[in-house]
């Protein structure tokens, strides 16, 4: 049968990333996938030589817009690290509340944008409905509804009150409701099954040999979550990773939908648990030395490489993100699927390019 070679990217109606893929089909299926990426590199891993180190928070939170905080928490974690700084508990608190805050407004711009791919216009609308009230509570506490700008080496540069705490609990428990209501049709609607299920098996050995992280790799049985290592406050509040077995394009939508309840519990323990004091240390000095560091990002484990050498500049920082660690499964699902389920299976890696190139 004769093959074809069909661009998939970089600008497309289905992903709002840029990427893009040379699919080789026959017929309407696909044989192979070769990725072409690059377009969007913005040279952010030079600027650490040329920003001070304080300063450099800020382009830390912008390597991505969605999942901006936890890369602005593992920065200032890998620099406290290396500078020994000890953050006050309340501050670890704070920054595990808005950690998880950035976890479910991601995750339901992904459930969203995966209903947009099925043409679940509806759906999708109702998703970013109520990741709206989640962006409120983010703005209403740090001033910023997607780049927080709140995180800072050595603590935090806002606190929450009593009161808002108060407000917030109030809120989380409408938005619990809502979640409800929409997961239960992704996980149970019988259109959705139907795009999902069966479709872009991983198996567990494949996870796991291929380097997954995140979601992907949990969807496939891999019981593994960086949360566990206890960083911020996580040493308090145990972390029970969400895995499922299938492997497939539906147990990545299901791992997502019950990681939203399992944040808004996160929340909850950590305002019933947070301690009064300071949110913030005095840090002075220049780094000098190394550290590797790592955090789960809502698309998954993010491995900040550190060094410093006593200026005000780094010497070395690099950052190996989420997607990066997830296209080869990408690739390796691709083959053998139809061309109409190659939007659905890219999706559900929760592709976010500008992560990926920086």
């Amino acid at each position: 049968m004769p093959r074809t070679v069909i661009p998939f990217g970089p600008q497309h109606p289905v992903l709002p990333e840029p990427i893009h893929l040379d699919l080789v089909v026959e017929d309407e299926k696909v044989i192979e996938a070769r990725p072409s990426i690059g377009f969007i590199h913005r040279g952010l891993e030079k600027l650490a030589e040329t920003k001070d180190y304080v300063e450099f928070v800020y382009v830390a939170e912008r390597i991505c817009g969605i999942c901006s905080f936890i890369h602005g928490q593992t920065y200032c974690q890998a620099i406290e690290t290396i500078m020994n700084v000890q953050v006050p508990p309340r501050a670890l608190y704070l920054r595990t509340v808005w950690g998880e805050l950035s976890r479910i407004h991601s995750h339901l711009l992904w459930l969203g944008l995966m209903a947009d791919g099925m043409g679940f216009e509806s759906l999708f609308m109702h998703s970013w409905r109520v990741r709206e009230k989640v962006l409120n509570i983010i703005e209403a506490t740090t001033g910023g509804r997607v780049i927080f700008g709140s995180c800072k080496i050595g603590g935090v540069r806002r606190d929450i009150n009593a009161e808002t705490i108060k407000t917030i609990l109030k809120d989380l428990d409408g938005i619990e409701q809502d979640l409800r209501d929409i997961t239960r049709v992704f996980l149970n609607d019988r259109s959705v099954k139907a795009r999902l299920c069966g479709i872009g098996v991983l198996s567990k050995q494949e996870a796991w040999d291929l380097g997954c992280v995140g979601p992907m790799l949990r969807a496939s049985g891999v019981a593994q979550d960086m949360r566990q290592q206890g960083y911020a406050a996580f040493k308090d509040i145990p972390v029970e990773p969400i895995t499922r077995t299938e492997g497939d394009s539906y147990a990545r939508c299901a791992v997502r939908c019950e990681e939203l309840f399992q944040s808004v519990q996160i929340i909850r323990q950590a305002f019933a648990k947070i301690p009064d004091g300071e949110i913030a240390v005095k840090v002075t000095g220049n780094p000098t030395g190394e550290t590797i560091t790592r955090t789960e990002q809502p698309r998954g484990e993010v491995v900040y490489h550190l060094k410093a050498n006593g200026t005000k500049n780094l010497q070395r920082f690099r950052v190996r993100t989420p997607t990066f660690a997830n296209l080869p499964a990408m690739l390796k699902v691709l083959p053998g699927c139809d061309l109409a389920d190659v939007p659905m299976i890219v999706l559900t890696i929760d592709p976010c390019i500008s992560c990926t190139e920086r």
